[in-house]
């Protein structure tokens, strides 16, 4: 995230934050009119990365734990993997894995709604 993050602070032009200098505007008005607005992107593609790599989280259950003890620390994933694999319920298997990838997509489509917009749009 910090990697994106960065490239996004990239690519802002400096000029931006020279004219606002100029015209009086502190560094905290810079931040909520320049670098938020045009960082907008950047946290969006990370937060999108992110949510992605939380459902994602299989391998590191199963390394660590397993699952246990007494099913404590089962992740989604897991459980999903287990219906497949071990009880060979292959029917609430499907249904779980397309579960998690509607959930998956509502979130996506619920943080490019919220962060989505055109920065250079507003104010028109």
């Amino acid at each position: 995230m910090a990697l994106l993050l960065l490239a996004g602070l990239q690519v802002i032009p400096k000029q931006l934050y020279e004219a606002a200098s100029i015209d009086g505007a502190s560094k905290w008005k810079q931040f909520w009119k320049i670098t938020l607005p045009l960082l907008k992107p950047s946290i969006l593609v990370a937060l999108v990365f992110r949510t992605l790599d939380a459902f994602r989280a299989f391998d590191i259950a199963v390394v660590l734990t397993g699952g246990g003890p007494g099913n404590a620390t089962e992740l989604l994933t897991l459980y999903n993997y287990k219906l497949y694999m071990d009880f060979l319920n292959f029917e609430k298997g499907s249904v779980l894995s397309i579960l998690i990838f509607l959930f998956t997509m509502g979130i996506s489509f619920f943080f490019i709604k919220v962060l989505g917009t055109n920065p250079y749009s507003e104010g028109k």
